[in-house]
């Protein structure tokens, strides 16, 4: 019998600055693939993997930038949090700088003052993590 666990997973809020250091807003990805809406850029941990080297990898595969890691913000678990199956995010805070661009599984990638994020869009928990963040 194999060993059944949940997929493991790393979903990054991209706090995006200007070259004079001045914040310009967070980035949010618009999905390719189902389900379709906004979403903090994120992916799948390799086997071999760690989580660190998965999220700066996925931040660079799905919007171009170089990230560097702030901060842990939480780890999110709920089973019910993916509806294609039980995923664990292991999700972090990041700094970058210049201009996203989508790439993978982006179809578009946006940037939005705090105040702006568009709640209602947001697929998976991501509304719940990034009104975590704004507690934080």
């Amino acid at each position: 019998m194999g060993i059944k666990t949940p997929f493991v997973a790393v979903d990054g809020i991209i706090q995006l600055f200007d070259s004079e250091d001045r914040f310009r807003g967070i980035v949010l990805i618009e999905r390719k693939n189902p389900p379709l809406g906004l979403a903090i850029p994120g992916g799948f941990v390799d086997v071999g993997e760690r989580v660190e080297d998965a999220l700066i990898r996925e931040m660079k595969e799905e919007t171009d930038l170089d990230v560097e890691i702030v901060r842990l913000l939480g780890v999110y678990s709920d089973p019910d949090r993916d509806p294609r199956f039980h995923t664990v995010s292991i999700t972090y805070v990041c700094k970058a700088y210049g201009e996203p661009k989508a790439q993978s599984d982006a179809k578009d990638v946006k940037i939005f003052r705090l105040e702006d994020i568009p709640f209602d869009k947001l697929v998976f928990d991501h509304a719940k993590i990034l009104k975590d963040y704004l507690l934080r």
